[in-house]
C-alpha cells in the first residue's frame, strides 16, 4: 500500500496499536497511509459517533489518537512524528497541537519498524515534531537489541507498571504561538479572569479555580456537569486563541483550559485541565511543561499558587485528577532551557487495521 491509493473498506492498512502516556492510538508509517489519509482515520476511529462503536476509538479524545512516523531526513533526527487528533463527534482530524503522551510511543514503534537499529541496554531516538518544528529525545529500553516494554516505572493514570521512557524537551517555547508569552505579558485579563496565555510546547490557558467559581478539587465529571464553567471557559478560549497566534479556535483542539489550584498533596501545585471540551482525567505531558513554566514566571496565576524548589534544575510536580506529573526544567538566567519527563508505552496489538 503506497500513500497514492485509496482503501476501500475491505482493505486493510498495517498498524501498530499502542499506549503512550496516559493516552492510547494508533501508530502508522507515513508511506502506509492511503491518500484518502483524514477519511480513512476517521472510519478506523468509527468517527463521527460519541461512542465511536464502528471503529477502535474509545469515546474519549485520549484514546482517538494517531501517530504518523517516517525516517528523517533531518540531520541529527532519526524520525519525524506527525500526530494527529480525531474527533469523536465530528468529522476532524486535526494536526492543530502536539501530543507528548503519543510521543512516548513513537520510540519503540521506530526500532520495532527497523527505521533505526537498536542498541544494547538502551537506544536514544531523536524525534523531530513536525506538528511544532521541536526534537524530542526520548530513551528506549533495548535489552539485548530489542525493545522491551516490561519494566518497574510507574506513571500516574495508568495501572501496573513499564519500561521507563525518559523524554528531554529542548527549545519548545512558542511551538505553536512563535513566542512563549505570545501577548508579551504574564498576565492577561480576559472576561474579568486573570490568564496566562503561554506555548511551551502546548498552547495553555492558565486560571486560578477560584476566579472560575470552583475549588480545583472536583472531579472530571463534576467540571463536565458544570454547565456554567464551560460556557465561561469556552468564551475565554474563543477570545485567546486569536491573541495566542492561533486564529479561529471554534474547530481547533487548543488551547487547552487549564485552572490552578495549591496542591493539595506534595505537589509544587494543583490542576484541573479541559482539552478543550472535556476534563481531561490528567494533564497532557506539554501541557504539563507549559504549566510547570507558568509557575516559574514573574507573576500570573500559576506563580501565586505554586510551591517552587531551590536550585537551577527544578523538579516541578503538577497534580491532576489521577495524581501527577513531574517536570524537570532547567532554569539559566531567568529562563527555562529544557524540560524532561518520564513517561512509559506498551504495545497493544500489530497487524492490519481496516477503514
Amino acid at each position: 500500500m503506497s500513500d497514492g491509493e485509496l482503501v476501500g473498506p475491505d482493505e486493510g492498512v498495517p498498524c501498530m496499536w499502542m499506549r503512550g502516556g496516559t493516552s492510547k492510538g494508533g501508530y502508522f508509517l507515513a508511506s502506509d497511509l492511503p491518500a484518502d489519509r483524514d477519511a480513512f482515520l476517521l472510519r478506523v476511529m468509527g468517527s463521527p459517533d460519541p461512542r465511536q462503536i464502528d471503529g477502535m476509538g474509545g469515546g474519549d479524545p485520549l484514546t482517538s489518537k494517531v501517530a504518523v512516523i517516517k525516517r528523517s531526513e533531518r540531520p541529527d533526527v532519526d524520525v519525524d512524528y506527525l500526530f494527529l487528533q480525531v474527533f469523536i463527534d465530528e468529522p476532524i482530524v486535526t494536526d492543530a497541537q502536539n501530543c507528548g503522551n503519543i510521543l512516548a510511543g513513537v520510540g519503540p514503534f521506530a526500532i520495532e519498524r527497523d527505521l533505526i537499529k537498536a542498541k544494547a541496554g538502551e537506544t536514544e531516538v531523536r524525534i523531530f515534531m513536525e506538528n511544532t518544528g521541536q526534537v524530542a529525545r526520548a530513551r528506549v529500553s533495548t535489552p539485548g537489541g530489542r525493545v522491551t516494554y516490561s519494566g518497574v516505572a510507574r506513571i500516574d493514570g495508568v495501572p501496573g507498571t513499564s519500561a521507563p521512557v525518559p523524554i528531554t524537551f529542548a527549545d519548545t517555547a512558542g511551538s505553536s504561538c512563535g513566542a512563549l508569552l505570545p501577548t508579551g505579558n504574564a498576565v492577561d485579563v480576559i472576561d474579568g479572569v486573570e490568564c496566562t496565555l503561554i506555548d511551551n510546547g502546548m498552547p495553555c490557558v492558565v486560571m486560578r479555580a477560584a476566579d472560575l467559581g470552583i475549588e480545583g478539587t472536583e472531579t472530571p465529571e463534576a467540571l463536565e456537569a458544570n454547565a456554567g464553567l464551560r460556557e465561561k471557559l469556552e468564551a475565554i478560549r474563543l477570545k485567546a486563541g486569536p491573541t495566542m497566534n492561533l486564529g479561529d479556535v471554534t474547530k481547533k483542539s487548543v488551547p487547552k483550559m487549564t485552572m490552578v489550584s495549591a496542591a493539595r498533596a506534595s505537589g509544587a501545585i494543583s490542576t484541573r485541565t479541559f482539552i478543550p471540551h472535556k476534563c481531561h482525567d490528567a494533564i497532557g505531558v506539554l501541557g504539563a511543561v507549559s504549566v510547570a513554566t507558568a509557575c516559574l514566571l514573574a507573576e500570573g496565576p500559576a506563580r501565586d499558587l505554586a510551591k517552587i524548589p531551590e536550585g537551577g534544575e527544578k523538579l516541578i510536580s503538577v497534580e491532576h485528577p489521577t495524581g501527577e506529573m513531574s517536570v524537570i526544567v532547567t532554569v539559566k538566567d531567568g529562563g527555562v532551557t529544557n524540560a524532561a519527563v518520564l513517561r512509559t508505552a506498551r504495545k497493544l496489538f500489530d497487524g492490519r487495521v481496516f477503514g
